[in-house]
């Protein structure tokens, strides 16, 4: 199974996209859903594993190679990207223990209303509790 998922810099969860079957990569679903787009057109950065390389956008993502391989300044920017990443990944780990997606493991079919994720304004009108 395929989710994409949104987080604040914090690690809460923002948005969670629908679920695509798991041979679905990661590039294919995120153009799927908008999650490169949404971001994009805010200017906010997003930070990725290397499935999204070439993603284009405001997508950040480390540099390819064996990290022995790789220049001192590119293992250092690496290192720095995983530590933001991991702030997501721990998002990632909660979602995956909620009992919603066992059950959306068992039907890739079901889909909310909306597969795009909201724009940056509406999550921040959502949480300072002004969106109608």
């Amino acid at each position: 199974m395929n989710v994409q998922v949104i987080t604040d810099p914090f690690g809460r969860l923002i948005w969670a996209s629908p679920a695509l079957p798991g041979a679905t990569h990661d590039i294919t679903a995120a153009h799927t859903h908008h999650v490169i787009d949404a971001p994009a057109e805010a200017g906010i950065k997003c930070f990725a594993d290397k499935g999204y390389q070439g993603a284009g956008g405001t997508v950040v993502v480390p540099f390819r190679g064996n990290h022995g391989n790789l220049s001192a300044g590119k293992q250092a920017v690496n290192i720095a990207h995983a530590k933001i990443r991991a702030v997501g990944e721990q998002a990632m780990a909660t979602l995956k223990g909620w009992r919603l997606l066992r059950k959306l493991r068992c039907s890739t079919t079901r889909s909310p209303t909306s597969s795009r994720p909201p724009s940056p304004s509406t999550s921040r009108q959502r949480e300072a509790g002004t969106a109608q």
